[in-house]
């Protein structure tokens, strides 16, 4: 079993799509807060968009399919040259989603020696009765020696639409629900699947899908929310449950299972994230 000093060198090592070029990142703040309002000020998110009196061209909405950070930062770039620390106007930021939002947080949290990792589930914060599909970021808070949720996309404009009551820098477990969690929840009649998911796509082939990211992401593989690969589907018909079983049980205890975790990813064909995936937006295989 590894020791928790282990798990948390993992963490703090970039991966595939965290990775930056030398100090661009770790200059970036320190605290967690600002840190969040930072990310918020080089980002816009795409379904969003509309609240900041933003019309999105196609040319600048294709940015959410943008993967690995050192991408984002290159666009960064391109739309202005600003430091990173100088919040950028809506029409100059880059365009992505949560995972985006996530994945740029967690970036610089590794670039700056903390441990974190994007967690994949569903959010009780968007759409009243309903769990909607939604990427936070995750990191070991030192001082309280445990894993806090943050969730670096709402800002203070989306903060007054969505009206939310509890503190995004801490978000409450009950708000949102880890894709293991929806998983088991499904699977012992508590909650209906077709509560999760986003716009008309939900179901158990939708939480199984945000199961099957949330594992890839604990294995510092941060995929888009529409990448699908390997177990993955579009309906409930012919879901493997039992290896969803499994793979709710291991992400519900991601320290303890941490071993096991990532001797199944290795192992197992079907699971690892491949060199070309399907991208279920542009209908089209992309490479990783």
């Amino acid at each position: 079993m590894m020791t928790h000093e282990e798990i948390r060198d993992f963490y703090r090592r970039p991966g595939k799509m965290t990775t930056s070029l030398p100090r661009v990142l770790e200059t970036l703040p320190r605290d967690i807060g600002a840190l969040c309002n930072t990310v918020q000020g080089l980002l816009l998110h795409e379904h969003f968009a509309p609240a900041y009196h933003e019309a999105l061209s196609p040319q600048h909405r294709a940015e959410s399919q943008i993967r690995p950070v050192t991408e984002m930062l290159a666009r960064m770039a391109e739309h202005d040259q600003a430091p990173l620390a100088r919040s950028r106007p809506p029409s100059r930021r880059v365009v992505g989603v949560c995972r985006h939002f996530t994945v740029f947080t967690v970036a610089v949290l590794r670039a700056q020696g903390v441990p974190a990792r994007a967690r994949c589930g569903f959010a009780s914060y968007f759409t009243p009765g309903k769990f909607e599909d939604h990427w936070v970021a995750e990191y070991w808070h030192n001082a309280e020696q445990r894993w806090v949720l943050v969730d670096a996309q709402i800002d203070d404009v989306q903060k007054a639409l969505l009206k939310t009551d509890f503190d995004l820098l801490d978000v409450p477990r009950h708000r949102f629900v880890v894709a293991g969690d929806a998983w088991s929840r499904w699977r012992s009649g508590t909650e209906d699947a077709m509560k999760f998911g986003i716009f008309d796509f939900r179901g158990a082939w939708f939480i199984a899908n945000n199961l099957l990211r949330d594992f890839a992401a604990l294995n510092n593989m941060e995929m888009l929310p529409w990448d699908l690969w390997g177990p993955m589907a579009r309906e409930d018909e012919g879901l493997d449950r039992p290896l969803f079983d499994r793979l709710a049980a291991l992400t519900l205890d991601a320290d303890r299972r941490f071993g096991e975790i990532r001797v199944l990813y290795d192992a197992d064909e079907r699971l690892r994230v491949p060199a070309t995936v399907f991208n279920a937006v542009l209908n089209r295989q992309d490479p990783v």
